[in-house]
């Protein structure tokens, strides 16, 4: 399975609650696509979120924000865990 690293940028602010409710419709959904959201990340000032997940691919991966809460990634990078 690959490792991608998704970004949402929104713009203006955002709130840690409403990420973690649309994380958690993520969660809801991510088995039908044989993916798995690992962990995210808020900048609340600048509008910015980053999730790590593991799936079969980069357009798994937004399928599950899509159906999930219907925020897309606005860029999805493939990326390799550093030790």
């Amino acid at each position: 399975m690959a490792l991608f690293m998704d970004v949402h940028t929104l713009g203006d602010s955002v709130a840690l609650d409403d990420v973690a409710q649309a994380h958690a419709a993520d969660l809801q959904h991510q088995g039908e696509h044989e993916v798995n959201y690992l962990r995210y990340w808020v900048d609340e000032v600048n509008g910015k979120i980053f999730c790590l997940v593991e799936a079969p691919s980069s357009d798994a991966a937004a399928s599950v924000h899509r159906e999930a809460h219907g925020l897309v990634a606005d860029e999805i990078y493939a990326v390799s865990e550093g030790r």
